[in-house]
């Protein structure tokens, strides 16, 4: 199904009971991310905010925020449809007679979709600001975080065009607020907008770009999805595809860029290479964790165009789960085949909200040989934007990889610690705050297939009882809670019955955890322990989720991540505490996202005022 435009699939939702209507005034400032957080945890509705303070505009707010909204907005029953749909477009055949090509109409008319289609003019060009009439203050951009540096716009589809080829870009890079006409633009190092943004450098002239807020959920889709580099395959070409009929683009007013004819405000303008970066942010960001202030392009608005009656679209990044994990999920249906037709031995992957993307991978294989977990998991770092993956989880197929769970018993039951294991290094993402520098970090693979005779008898593993077919016989004998050691620095610790022993640990000074590992290491209560999770302080070991999140935002797999022996075998030690300059650690350590207390304790006394169900509170 195709959305003509935003409202259109806010009326659906509407009518089905996903959206509710707010007509109580609330603050664009904390507040509103306060009852989004809420919302988008408990699987609540999407949220129209009809009276923002300060702005004549409303906001609309978790349009895709559970996974069942999100394959709606696409156009497909549920979103492992759309790896089929792919699939379908990407499966031409070129032989099988008349009978073979007459198969692949269906296939051709759906590719034939791809290229937009240019329209005269839109309804998002109704009204238009120029000049000294741009004011973003006017604008309801929400600041999201009490230590953001400001508003950020978090729902932006940025376009700009190749200074030499012409080809186009989109991509959602977030945008603070700097003034009433200019923002910074977040693009990081890997960014096809800084390339265009240097090659306009070098030819001595201004990057125009253009904004769009709003458009067809599709589209806002597709300035996420990281497309791969295929001739003619671009975000409104991906938006086609999946809305069965081509985009409608128009021409800017006053940047010679295509624009979504459908959106509900454009953002025109430029930014001069030439001119010096501002400092942007913090923000707090989709890792959890605050992104320190850095230096970053500077975006003059010049024209603002919009319809009559606008809705400003938003959406909130933080602690996991938040609305981008249903983003990703998408992603990962979607390019399913293309990683299948590379390597073909994938049965299927799965990137968990507990990783915010590419912290975490873990993927299902059909193995045949001896060390085909390394070749799946070294193929996929090569590709695209999965050289960003920092750990990555290999199983047998039959392991459903969407279960949490069910994949570290297999990591603890079958990847022996420093036989199974493989660090290596590459790109990191540039929002990895523990990375050993800048977009440059440690990797981890975890073989957790069942092992082939060549595969084992390494002198690490021979204390571990194995079974004929090579699988590891591991027994775990779970201590009680009275019955755990006590160590410096641990204020809360929890071991499972599957092989982890998770800590709370406040770190005091230099080389503290590895001294807390080895301690435990070479204690009896580490018998049977495949894994020792050291977490912050304000970590709960408790929830599995919170502990592998802390966990996999706070290591650089290679520096922090140890192989130890133990009384009966070895574990591995990952170091998830706070990192310190006399640790050699430069960086500064940023904090966790947590909102103000007055802010919840206002929106808990104004619940009822909202209109909110209660049980979602």
């Amino acid at each position: 199904m195709a959305f003509p435009d935003l409202r259109t699939f806010m009326r659906l939702l509407e009518d089905r009971g996903e959206l509710v209507r707010v007509p109580f005034p609330v603050d664009r400032e904390l507040e509103i991310t306060e009852i989004a957080d809420r919302l988008v945890k408990a699987g609540g509705p999407a949220v129209l905010f009809e009276n923002v303070k300060g702005s004549p505009f409303p906001l609309v707010i978790g349009l895709m925020g559970t996974r069942e909204r999100t394959a709606l907005s696409l156009g497909v029953s549920d979103l492992d449809d759309l790896a089929a749909k792919v699939r379908a477009l990407i499966d031409l055949k070129g032989s099988g007679g008349i009978g073979g090509m007459l198969g692949n109409v269906t296939k051709l008319k759906d590719a034939a979709n791809l290229p937009p289609k240019r329209v005269k003019t839109g309804p998002v060009q109704e009204v238009v600001w120029r000049g000294d009439e741009v004011d973003l203050s006017k604008l309801p951009v929400l600041k999201c975080w009490p230590q953001d540096g400001g508003p950020f716009v978090t729902l932006p589809l940025v376009i700009t065009k190749d200074p030499e080829t012409g080809e186009r870009n989109m991509g959602m890079y977030r945008m603070q607020v700097m003034s009433r006409n200019t923002t910074g633009m977040h693009w990081q190092r890997h960014k096809t907008g800084t390339r265009h943004l240097e090659k306009a450098r070098k030819l001595g002239q201004r990057l125009e770009v253009a904004v769009a807020l709003g458009g067809d959920p599709a589209l806002i889709y597709a300035a996420t999805a990281p497309l791969p580099p295929i001739p003619g395959l671009d975000e409104f070409a991906l938006a086609g595809y999946l809305r069965g009929q081509r985009y409608p683009v128009t021409k800017g007013i006053t940047v010679d860029l295509d624009v979504p004819a459908n959106a509900e405000f454009i953002l025109e303008g430029y930014i001069d290479p030439q001119e010096d970066w501002v400092m942007e942010g913090p923000f707090g960001d989709h890792t959890g964790f605050y992104t320190l202030p850095d230096l970053y392009p500077l975006f003059h608005v010049t024209a603002i165009t919009m319809r009559r009656d606008p809705v400003y679209p938003a959406t909130i990044v933080g602690r996991p789960p938040m609305e981008d994990a249903y983003l990703i999920e998408a992603s990962e249906r979607l390019f399913l085949p293309a990683a299948q037709l590379i390597l073909p031995e994938i049965v299927d992957y799965h990137m968990p909200p507990a990783g915010v993307a590419h912290n975490l991978v873990v993927v299902g294989i059909d193995k045949k040989y001896p060390g085909h977990a390394y070749r799946v998991a070294n193929g996929l770092f090569g590709l695209g934007q999965m050289m960003f993956a920092k750990v990555m989880v290999i199983v047998d197929k039959d392991v459903p990889v969407n279960n949490f769970e069910a994949v570290w018993r297999e990591v603890a039951a079958r990847a022996v610690p420093g036989r199974d294991t493989l660090t290596t290094r590459g790109p990191s993402d540039v929002l990895d705050h523990s990375s050993r520098g800048w977009g440059y970090g440690g990797k981890l693979i975890l073989d957790a297939t069942t092992k082939l005779p060549e595969e084992v008898g390494s002198a690490l593993s021979s204390r571990d009882h194995q079974g004929t077919d090579g699988t590891e016989a591991v027994t775990f004998v779970p201590h009680a809670s009275a019955d755990l050691p006590a160590f410096e620095g641990v204020k809360a610790q929890r071991q499972t019955g599957d092989g982890y022993w998770l800590v709370a640990f406040h770190k005091t000074r230099p080389g503290q955890a590895r001294e807390l590992a080895e301690a435990f290491a070479a204690h009896p209560a580490s018998a049977g322990v495949r894994h020792l999770l050291i977490c912050d302080e304000l970590t709960d070991v408790h929830d599995i989720q919170d502990v592998w999140w802390t966990i996999l935002n706070n290591i650089d797999a290679e520096r922090d991540v140890w192989t130890l022996s133990t009384p009966t075998g070895a574990l591995l030690a990952w170091d998830g505490a706070r990192k310190i300059p006399e640790e050699g650690f430069v960086r500064e350590w940023p904090p966790k996202i947590e909102m103000e207390q007055g802010v919840k304790n206002r929106v808990d006394a104004r619940w009822h005022v909202y209109g909110l169900p209660d049980s979602l509170r």
